[in-house]
Order: C-alpha cells, then sequence, then structure tokens
C-alpha cells in the first residue's frame, strides 16, 4: 500500500480513495480570476488546484488566495529554489519541483528545509520533457530514464529529511507513460499522481488520457490523477469523473447504459438516451438506468437496471427494479420515462 500523504485537509494515497487535481490557466497573481476558476473546479468536483508560480507576485498571492479558496493548493514551481520558499512561507500546502530544472543537491535541500519547517509535501513531477540529463544520457527519453529521475530527486529529499513526497512520471507518449508508472510500486511506496501529460485538445486528450489513466487505474496504480487538455480546465475535471466511474472508483452518481443503435431500432432511442444522461448528471444517487433500442438486449439490459426502457415495434416497455412495469406508445415514451427518472431521483 502508497504511504498517505495530507495535502491540506486532504488524504492522498494509503487506500484512500483516488483524488482529482486540475489546474487555473490564469496568472496566480491575478486573484479574483485565479479565485473564480478555483471555484469553479471545485464546484465540478476537483479536489486539488495547482498554481503556476511564475514570479514573486504569484508566490505572494497564495496567502491571500488561501482566504477565498477552499481546495489544497500546490505551487507548480520550476527553476527558482527561492520561489518555492516564498510560496510555501505564503502557505502553499504542497510544493511540485520538476526534476530536470529545479537545480542539484544544494537547491533540493533548500527547498527540502523549508517543507520540513512548514510540515508539508513535495511531488517530485518527472517529464518527459525535463528528465536529469544524466538518466536522458543513460538510457534516452524512456521509462526508465523518467522513473529513475523522479526516484534519484526523491532520495535527495530523503537525505534531507523530507519523507512525505508524492511522484509522477509524465510523457505525452500513452504506453512510455504506462511503463514509467508500472516501475514505481516495485522500486517505493510514495503515493502517485497520474497523468498523460500534454494530452492535447479535448476529443484526443480524453481518449488519451484514459487509455493511459485508466490502464494504470484497473492496476490498483494511482493516487491522485489530472486530465491535461488544452480547454477548459472544467473539462479536465469532468474527463476525470467519466475515467473514476469507467474504472469503478467512483460510484456516487446514477450510470446511464444506452445501445449503439442500429437498423433494428424503431424509435428514436439515442435522443432519450442523452435527454437521460443530462437529466441525471447533476444527482448524487447510486443507481443505473438503461435506454435501449430494440428487443435484442434491450429487455435484458433494462432487467437489470434500477429504471430501465426498450423499445419495440411502436411501443416501448418500462421496467423498474427488474421487471416489466409499463408498457407505453413511441409518442408518449419520452414524457412518461422522464417522469419516472424524476419519480427515482427524489427517492431517498
Amino acid at each position: 500500500m502508497r504511504k498517505k500523504v495530507m495535502i491540506g485537509s486532504v488524504a492522498v494515497g494509503g487506500g484512500e480513495k483516488v483524488k482529482i487535481q486540475s489546474m487555473t490557466t490564469c496568472k496566480t497573481s491575478d486573484i479574483e480570476k485565479c479565485a473564480a476558476q478555483t471555484n469553479a473546479l471545485a464546484a465540478a468536483g476537483c479536489e486539488i488546484i495547482r498554481y503556476a508560480v511564475l514570479d514573486e507576485d504569484d508566490a505572494r498571492a497564495i496567502k491571500t488566495l488561501k482566504t477565498k479558496v477552499f481546495l489544497p493548493i500546490v505551487a507548480d514551481i520550476h527553476f527558482s529554489p527561492r520561489l518555492a520558499v516564498l510560496a510555501v512561507e505564503n502557505g502553499a500546502d504542497k510544493l511540485r519541483i520538476n526534476p530536470g530544472n529545479i537545480g542539484g543537491e544544494k537547491e533540493i535541500a533548500l527547498v527540502a528545509d523549508c517543507v520540513k519547517a512548514h510540515h508539508i509535501p513535495v511531488r517530485v513531477g518527472a517529464n518527459t520533457g525535463s528528465i536529469e540529463k544524466q538518466f536522458l544520457a543513460r538510457y534516452g527519453k524512456s521509462a526508465q530514464a523518467l522513473a529513475e529521475s523522479a526516484l534519484y530527486n526523491a532520495a535527495i529529499l530523503e537525505k534531507h529529511g523530507v519523507s512525505d513526497i508524492v511522484l509522477s512520471v509524465k510523457a505525452s507518449d500513452v504506453p512510455l507513460t504506462v511503463d514509467a508508472y508500472s516501475m514505481l510500486p516495485s522500486l517505493c511506496d510514495y503515493p502517485l499522481h497520474v497523468g498523460v501529460t500534454e494530452a492535447g485538445s479535448k476529443a484526443d486528450g480524453v481518449i488519451k488520457s484514459a487509455v493511459g489513466i485508466g490502464s494504470l487505474l484497473l492496476r490498483g496504480i494511482g493516487d491522485t490523477i489530472r486530465v491535461s487538455l488544452t480547454d477548459d480546465s472544467i473539462e479536465e475535471v469532468y474527463a476525470a469523473k467519466r475515467i473514476l466511474r469507467a474504472c469503478g472508483l467512483d460510484k456516487d452518481y446514477i450510470e446511464v447504459v444506452s445501445c449503439p443503435t442500429c437498423g433494428r431500432c424503431r424509435w428514436n432511442s439515442m435522443a432519450l438516451a442523452e435527454k437521460v444522461k443530462n437529466f441525471v448528471a447533476p444527482s448524487k444517487k447510486r443507481g443505473k438506468v438503461a435506454v435501449m433500442g430494440c428487443v435484442v438486449n434491450g429487455p435484458g439490459e433494462a432487467k437489470d437496471a434500477d429504471l430501465g426502457i426498450a423499445g419495440g415495434d411502436g411501443y416501448c416497455l418500462i421496467f423498474k427494479n427488474g421487471e416489466p412495469y409499463k408498457k407505453v406508445g413511441v409518442q408518449e415514451a419520452e414524457k412518461e420515462f422522464l417522469a419516472e427518472l424524476a419519480a427515482f431521483i427524489g427517492e431517498e
């Protein structure tokens, strides 16, 4: 089992549920905009927020942001241990440092002394774009280089008395990412922050992230996740939630099962499936709803759901708790089913 690390009041690792992380896209020193983005992400389901710290204004802004947001704050640091110290002194709940550009042991020791004094964790975040030169020379741009680069910097932190460490070894290449993360469980017990970096625009990025993150989560690898998209950060959170649900790690929602439709379908099940998905989205109730197009798999799937509908020739059959409940005409199917769905959601 991974070690447990506290990021503010949020526990990571140690058997805790996988947490969703995202990052703001504005200048951190733009306090009002940064706070608004953070709170919108929190409302969408984000549990840990990361801020880019480019300069002293960004580092000092964290102190004020702590009074305006309620997610634990990770200060994202590159190149400057001095900014890392300043961010921690202004209330950062965790640091993220990059092995390829934070400096040598002297600089890491400076960061270590600061986080020890403030009792906060550090994430050593290795990316293929910033691997330690010695490992890049030895292994090339590879899973081995990523893993060893992260572990080397973690060992320096440990040497200087820091044990609350999180690791990440991200690449934009999915197989390389999966290979690098797969090495770590046998080599360390640090919590792992999992993601496919620079995954791309929404359509491609969600698929790459789902394959990479999902394959790792299904093997029990990963304690926090971020879906990195060239899009609104809220889309990252929505995608992360869907990945957790698909992996069976988030059950506080209503699953909507719907068939792909084919030439056997004689009613507009596709339109109803989309309306049902949107209808149940805000609910935290656990359950399963099925919208099925025809009689081949429809009755079987609908009977396996809390509430289901299966189409026939000119009619639809509504199921409740696995049993046939009501036969309705195709024209009335949507209205009748949404009414039943509203009643189901309202049940406590």
